[in-house]
């Protein structure tokens, strides 16, 4: 028999339910199913759920393998394609390029794969790691070389040892997307748009057959759209992103979480397509370790540009609490360090350096020209030409200030900070004049829980088992990144373990 399960069938079945301790419900022994439909409305080979990262790589590289147009399918419930990953950053970690070797960067898989673990705390899966380290170098010149994506510099983010963070010229994820879409267009693959997902439908195997679906869905209108049924004879990828906009869900992990804190991500970022793999059965893991994005300012909303100013600043200019004029944590510390001191403080912090760094770093490489007088015009970037000008606008005590500062230049000066160990760089110059300040307030970013994989990208069930036909790549599953994230190592997660899917899914016999 095959079966097909929903949230709204396991709960609309109170007649099975017996009351526990308290009234409460007992745990459901079996699941409620019904019959597959006589007939399917369509057939693939691959179905892809999202157009971000982990979905269009996972398309590309199912079209190289030799899939037929008929046999790859990508849909997605919002009405543009991206997703999360076409307003990111815009680059992506490879540890190893020609690109590093012209800079002098001494860098190496272990070395990145050493990095995640570190920054993990102990809890990222290594088999996951691994993969993505090794294939981190392939996969950049994968980019480069075959889909065509334009990078222009070689930049640091926070808890990585070296500058290993290739950044796109457009500097935003869209930097990737867009060449990506181009080239499934140039193969004839168009993703379907306002298409969601509501059931995964298995056999009696607990192996998938396909999924219950709504085109002409409305996102917000959450009962439109028409019903079909698609039979993916190779298996269905989850491509779909994390929970960071479902508050009741993240909540459920971290009770802090609540709606006092926004978010970076997309509006559809709501994490249903882990419930719904939930409910045939997969595992879930690290649910509880939700990021907050240390570099967002609350001088602008979403995701915003602050974050290309601020993770290029780390290590040239200090992070101070405005109350005090002192700094309080490593400024080049990974998230997780970062975000939380700010939390711990209660109210928005600071990082400033000055004009003369940012040039070096910043505006060129990591912001263009034209998105930086944007920011600068917005707010979201405040000028001043001296520390006093800066302490009377932003009301921080000048003379715990002028200590702070100066004790910071004799730092970069000597190379070595004995206060909190930032990391110094070469090219960093005291910070005197023309200075440039970012206020400071996380937002959540990235949910590094999610469903537990192998590093064939196959769902595993509660029992530590594949799903046979469900693979899941990027936020969508957990394990792979621990309890911290490294900036831009989500890139190389997304892409690598989508085109991991597809591979895995070529070779399926089905079910």
């Amino acid at each position: 028999m095959t079966t097909s399960i929903s949230r709204r069938k396991l709960f609309g079945t109170a007649g099975a339910l017996s009351l526990g301790i308290a009234g409460a419900a007992a745990p459901i022994l079996a699941h409620a199913s019904t019959n597959v439909p006589e007939k399917w409305d369509e057939t693939t080979g691959l179905l892809i759920i999202g157009t971000g990262f982990a979905g269009l790589g996972a398309a590309l590289e199912a079209h190289y393998l030799g899939m037929k147009n008929e046999e790859i399918m990508v849909v997605d419930k919002m009405p543009t394609a991206g997703g999360n990953s076409i307003i990111n950053g815009g680059a992506v970690a490879a540890a190893g390029t020609d690109m590093q070797e012209k800079e002098g960067i001494k860098d190496s898989p272990d070395l990145l794969y050493a990095d995640i673990l570190k920054a993990g705390g102990g809890l990222a899966h290594p088999s996951l790691a691994r993969r993505i380290a090794d294939e981190s170098v392939e996969n950049f010149y994968w980019l480069r070389d075959k889909i065509g994506v334009k990078f222009k510099a070689v930049t640091f983010h926070g808890g990585h040892s070296v500058k290993r963070s290739h950044a796109v010229t457009n500097n935003s994820g869209s930097g990737f997307i867009n060449p990506m879409l181009a080239k499934l267009k140039e193969f004839g693959i168009t993703p379907r748009l306002r298409t969601i997902v509501d059931e995964i439908i298995v056999n009696d195997k607990k192996c998938v057959l396909g999924v219950k679906a709504r085109i002409n869905y409305r996102f917000g209108r959450e009962n439109s759209g028409k019903v079909v049924y698609i039979r993916a004879t190779k298996g269905v990828l989850l491509a779909s992103g994390g929970f960071s906009n479902n508050v009741k869900m993240r909540m459920s992990h971290d009770p802090r979480l609540n709606e006092k804190f926004t978010s970076t991500n997309h509006p559809g970022a709501t994490g249903e397509m882990i419930q719904e793999a939930q409910e045939i059965g997969a595992n879930t893991i690290q649910m509880d370790w939700i990021q907050l994005g240390p570099w967002t300012s609350p001088d602008e909303q979403g995701f915003g540009v602050a974050p290309l100013f601020v993770e290029s600043a780390v290590g040239y200019g200090p992070m101070i609490d405005p109350a005090t004029g002192k700094r309080f944590i490593q400024e080049t510390g990974n998230r997780k360090v970062r975000a939380d001191a700010i939390v711990a403080i209660g109210h928005p912090c600071l990082i400033y350096t000055s004009e003369e760094n940012a040039k070096k770093v910043i505006i060129g490489k990591n912001m263009t020209p034209e998105l930086f007088d944007r920011a600068v015009k917005n707010g979201v970037i405040k000028k001043y030409a001296t520390l006093e000008d800066m302490a009377a606008d932003l009301k921080i005590p000048l003379d715990e200030l002028k200590k702070t500062n100066e004790t910071f230049n004799s730092y970069i000066k000597a190379q070595k900070d004995p206060d909190f160990n930032c990391m110094m760089f070469k090219d960093a110059t005291p910070n005197e004049k023309n200075l440039l300040v970012v206020r400071l307030w996380p937002r959540v970013h990235h949910c590094m829980g999610g469903l537990e994989i192998n590093d064939k990208a196959q769902v595993l069930s509660v029992r530590g088992e594949p799903i046979n036909g469900l693979y899941a790549a990027g936020e969508v599953t957990g394990g792979v990144h621990g309890m911290v994230r490294l900036g831009t190592v989500a890139v190389a997660d997304c892409i690598i373990f989508g085109r991991v899917a597809a591979r895995t899914a070529n070779a399926f016999k089905g079910c």
